[in-house]
């Protein structure tokens, strides 16, 4: 009786058929198997592997062939209801030009092609000569952003709406990085100290810096502009406890930064930076329109990356730096979609390009117009008494609360200042004593008080 054969021994066999995808015929095999098989043994154990269907044998005489034969198996297929799924995104309306810079930037990272800084793009920039924004375009935000202030003091109307912007801007702003607080916990944080449940500490901390910074722009609009000190105080205060090297905060970069999902590598050297940096404010400084200044910033201080980090949140709110400045309404960037704004940035990095930023910025502003149509039809053209001793009455406010003294009559009379003429002391102690009775800690920063230095001497004059 004939052995059955123990297919393990005749794995060898196999391998030396298997590398030969096309077939492998019987003097081959030999050759790789002699030292294992005789050619008799050898024929005897493809017919077995052969009628196992382990392996076909094609061909005929000496054109013979073996090969592995095919797996074959069974499949049993249900079919399910089929279910559709829609996926949309919310944008602004693109210009022609803006939809070619999206769909650069939406490739894959590997597919785009790395660059580094291009002292080339600031440098054909001129001011009052070149425009990213076409007069037209200038023409048409500046109709949209006027208010009945035109003609107040810096800074006017940002402070009549500061309760609002605080909340719109410091919202918008941080979720344009992330943040998850909503705009009510925003309000609820900005207005009564609470923070919202759930939120990871750094994010109620990125909403109080926005909060400072909003403030710091609004009481010193008359004199902070574009140049380093206050662009450096914009920085410290937007990143105060949210760098991971507390030195940094307030400084420009002493080291090289890469940008997530970007193939961008802004300039490393600190001395080049730190020229750079003043060159781009002083462009920023000679620029006219405040709208062009405006978008020049929201564009090349990003583009510089002249901090370690918060360089974008650095930018929006310098971008109100010459809208606040001439009483225009602000930019809050409320509702911004973040992938547009992501999309934009990265078209301004990695090709040079503004007309995406440009149709974000544009779509932006109108956006921040129409939040605040209702609140500025609401304003009273401003007193002109009040508009005249403004200083003066930003002093006797300051000296009341500061010298911890009562805001009563004899009070006023006594710090009245000297700028004020002789005919005009008794309707400034009355417009003194009527502003404290609309004063708080909210707005007590319009007369360069802080909110819990005015909360402390209300407290304690209650008692």
């Amino acid at each position: 009786m004939p052995k059955t054969p123990q297919f393990q021994d005749l794995d060898p066999m196999i391998e030396v058929i298997a590398a030969h995808a096309d077939g492998v015929n019987l003097p081959t095999l030999m050759q790789a198997l002699s030292d294992r098989f005789t050619r008799r043994t050898l024929q005897r154990r493809l017919a077995d592997l052969a009628a196992a269907r382990r392996i076909v044998k094609t061909g005929k005489g000496r054109a013979v062939k073996y090969r592995l034969a095919p797996i074959t198996g069974e499949m049993h297929l249900t079919l399910l209801p089929r279910s559709l799924k829609a996926v949309g995104e919310i944008y602004v309306p693109l210009s022609p030009e803006s939809a070619g810079i999206k769909a650069y930037v939406r490739q894959p990272r590997q597919q785009r092609r790395p660059v580094s800084y291009n002292f080339d793009f600031l440098e054909a920039y001129r001011p009052n000569q070149t425009a990213y924004l076409p007069e037209p375009l200038r023409a048409q935000l500046h109709a949209l952003g006027r208010s009945p202030m035109d003609h107040a003091p810096a800074g006017t109307f940002a402070r009549d709406i500061l309760n609002r912007l605080l909340i719109d801007l410091s919202w918008a702003s941080s979720r344009l990085e992330g943040n998850t607080y909503s705009r009510l916990d925003t309000e609820r944080l900005i207005e009564f100290g609470q923070a919202a449940e759930g939120k990871d500490a750094l994010e109620t901390q990125m909403i109080l810096n926005h909060k400072a910074a909003i403030e710091y722009l609004v009481q010193d609009a008359d004199r902070i502009g574009f140049n380093p000190e206050a662009i450096i105080a914009l920085h410290a205060l937007l990143s105060d406890g949210l760098l991971p090297n507390p030195e940094a905060c307030g400084r420009l970069r002493r080291r090289p930064v890469e940008i997530g999902g970007s193939v961008y590598l802004p300039i490393a050297l600190p001395q080049r930076l730190e020229e750079l940096f003043a060159i781009v404010l002083g462009m920023a400084a000679e620029i006219v329109d405040p709208f062009e200044q405006a978008f020049f910033a929201m564009v090349h201080l990003p583009y510089l990356q002249p901090f370690e980090d918060v360089n974008k949140r650095v930018s929006r709110l310098a971008a109100n730096i010459p809208l606040i400045r001439r009483n225009l309404c602000p930019l809050s960037f409320i509702d911004v979609p973040e992938r547009a704004y992501v999309d934009a940035i990265l078209g301004v990095y990695e090709l040079n390009r503004i007309e995406l930023l440009r149709d974000v910025f544009v779509w932006a502003y109108e956006r921040s117009c129409q939040q605040y149509l209702a609140i500025r039809q609401q304003l009273a053209p401003p007193d002109p008494f009040r508009l005249r001793y403004r200083q003066a009455l930003a002093e006797a406010v300051r000296a009341i609360v500061r010298g911890n003294d009562l805001a009563n009559e004899g009070t006023v009379r006594r710090i009245v200042p000297s700028t004020v003429a002789e005919a005009d002391r008794e309707p400034f102690v009355a417009l003194v004593l009527n502003e404290f009775k609309t004063l708080h800690p909210d707005n007590a920063i319009r007369f360069g008080l802080h909110p819990l230095e005015f909360a402390a001497w209300q407290q304690d004059k209650r008692e």
